[in-house]
């Protein structure tokens, strides 16, 4: 790889891990100037002596936007992107970027530094920036609690007093009051409790019953089960043979019509009726194509989770980074009365937790 090639990778690497632990690029940026590691001007410089990204004096100091690029760069994966920018006119010295849909990528050109699904999960956690609540503190679940009724996200509140703190996360809408919603009140530490139980109870089933749980996964999708889909196969394999056989009909027809073998009015009658049956078997060949596909993605997906649930045999608790690789949402429902009281102790709250690539899982009794 190289003396730069194996700074780059523990550059990205160190950035990469510290944003999968919920750091934002500032404080990635803080993190590695603090540490007085060179930034990529600087580097440059001792290699080449460019002084165009060369700052001198500030040879260790690291810029928030330098930390985003290298976040966000996808030529770390291996690929060659091209097109990444354009010229409004040949008036105009300034380029815009290009919308990625006008970039054109060359996957494997060069040896990667980080894989394409880490890469995707970084990507993933840049949409959800976290900032610091008004205790300039990011909370364990900020950006990933949503409320089951509205969908806003829940935010972090925190009641104080001189004997105890007790911090909890409310419903966005309520807190704001931007629309007509409940509090959906639950607290940090029952909360944490709770994913963590659960947490345990899926990578526990999924590291000594992995052919299970991969079986599993790929079941609880609408098309999950293999003799289902080999009925759906085989579907598909007759429509598609039926298919062409309508077309070479549809051809010899057209000759006969043509030659005056037949009336045009046989013609037109015979060659409705076989358009129309073409027309439903494409249809119909079009669903079980798709249903096959999702099922194919599914299977893909619960391999994704197993290389995760690999990487974590055993945690003792729930961390930033551990809940970031694991869980994409956890939806919170309003706490319901059982015992008939409006504000009685007796309640029971719902909390839905969709694990990454694969959704929500249920695991057998």
């Amino acid at each position: 790889m190289g003396e730069r090639g194996n700074f780059l990778w523990l550059v990205q690497k160190h950035t990469r891990n510290t944003c999968l632990a919920g750091n934002g690029p500032t404080k990635i940026a803080r993190v590695l100037t603090e540490q007085q590691t060179p930034t990529p001007g600087t580097l440059e410089y001792r290699r080449t002596g460019s002084t165009r990204r060369y700052h001198p004096g500030y040879e260790c100091r690291w810029a928030t936007n330098t930390v985003a690029h290298i976040l966000e760069n996808r030529e770390y994966t291996g690929c060659l992107v091209n097109f990444k920018t354009e010229k409004v006119s040949y008036k105009v010295k300034q380029s815009k970027e290009n919308p990625q849909e006008k970039q054109v990528i060359f996957e494997n050109h060069h040896e990667p530094i980080i894989d394409l699904d880490t890469w995707g999960r970084v990507q993933e956690l840049r949409k959800q920036r976290k900032r610091p609540n008004r205790y300039d503190e990011v909370g364990l679940f900020s950006g990933i609690l949503f409320c089951a009724d509205c969908g806003s996200v829940m935010y972090q509140q925190r009641y104080q007093t001189d004997k105890r703190r007790q911090d909890c996360y409310i419903c966005g809408s309520y807190k704001k009051r931007t629309a007509d919603c409940t509090a959906h009140f639950i607290r940090t530490d029952l909360l944490t409790a709770g994913v963590t139980e659960n947490l345990r109870k899926v990578t526990s089933y999924a590291a000594k019953h992995e052919a299970r749980f991969m079986k599993l996964l790929t079941e609880q999708t609408e098309d999950g089960s293999k003799r289902r889909n080999a009925a759906k196969k085989k579907e598909l394999e007759a429509a598609e043979k039926r298919i062409a056989e309508l077309s070479a009909i549809f051809k010899r027809l057209y000759e006969d019509s043509v030659a005056g073998r037949i009336s045009d009015e046989r013609f037109t009658e015979l060659s409705a009726d076989y358009e129309a049956e073409q027309k439903e078997l494409k249809e119909r060949a079009a669903v079980l194509q798709g249903e096959l596909s999702r099922t194919l993605e599914a299977t893909a997906n619960a391999e994704k989770f197993m290389k995760v649930v690999r990487k974590y045999t055993s945690f003792e608790e729930l961390t930033p980074t551990l809940l970031l690789e694991f869980v994409e949402k956890i939806v919170i429902h309003e706490s319901e009365s059982l015992d008939g009281k409006r504000r009685g102790k007796l309640r029971r709250q719902e909390i839905e937790i969709y694990y990454s690539f694969v959704g929500k899982v249920e695991l057998p009794d």
